[in-house]
């Protein structure tokens, strides 16, 4: 097996009494876990509950940093000026940072979250204050970003080890970002479709966009979506497509 990819889903998102997502199930099909900080989702217990878990299951632990927005599951963009974006990851990725700590575990990346992310993937300020705030914390994580954004080449900039992210359920626009959500089309909802994307992007560099475009796109980690109602399935069929295809998950 000549090649490698990441598998990455977002975790930790319950907080108080609402449950979100399949973490414990989902654990067993991915690679790398991003646990929400307490902005957008999650709370302490369930932080430190998923970075148990997490190193249970032998998954890589990252921090999935957002807007500080619980009603809108940070996915409402937030006006907020760069130097308030580097605290907000600083604050937020130093509180994961905190709990891998006490439990003996190492944090591996950090991977930006929803509004944030969209933000950070297309305005260059934005996305040097979160790669610097990456940094000072430690050099070593790597930085999670939408393939050939702007937040990946901030990262490159400041020294840090980047990983390309696609998505296997989005659909993609011609300048190659995602598909905005609130559009009918913005999510793929057969899983025979959504493997067959994953199959283009990992073997050959390209994705189809929405309107025929054949783009080409690097893919070091796919990023899985753990709160669908078949989302442990197509975890599964993805993993094992891409095993039969000898492509090492890992």
């Amino acid at each position: 097996m000549d090649k490698q990819i990441d598998l990455n889903c977002d975790m930790g998102e319950s907080f108080g009494r609402y449950t979100i997502g399949a973490d414990a199930d989902m654990m067993a099909y991915i690679t790398s876990a991003n646990i929400a900080c307490g902005g957008h989702a999650g709370d302490p217990e369930v932080m430190e509950q998923t970075v148990r878990l997490a190193k249970q299951h032998g998954v890589a632990i990252g921090a999935h940093p957002g807007f500080f927005d619980l009603a809108g599951f940070g996915r409402r963009m937030i006006d907020c000026s760069a130097a308030e974006v580097y605290r907000l990851v600083v604050y937020q990725v130093g509180a994961l940072a905190a709990f891998c700590k006490v439990n003996q575990a190492r944090m591996q990346h950090v991977k930006p979250h929803g509004a944030l992310y969209n933000l950070a993937g297309q305005n260059r300020q934005i996305a040097d204050a979160i790669a610097r705030a990456v940094h000072d914390i430690d050099p070593s994580l790597i930085l999670y970003g939408l393939a050939g954004s702007e937040l990946l080449q901030a990262g490159e900039d400041q020294g840090l080890q980047v990983a390309s992210e696609v998505f296997a359920d989005r659909t993609y626009q011609p300048d190659g970002r995602l598909t905005p959500r609130k559009h009918p089309n913005a999510i793929i909802e057969q899983a025979e479709a959504a493997v067959q994307q994953v199959e283009q992007m990992v073997n050959h560099g390209v994705v189809e966009a929405v309107d025929g475009t054949q783009i080409k796109i690097r893919a070091d980690t796919i990023c899985l979506h753990g709160d669908g109602v078949n989302a442990v399935a197509f975890a599964k069929k993805l993993r094992r497509k891409l095993e039969d295809a000898e492509i090492n998950v890992g």
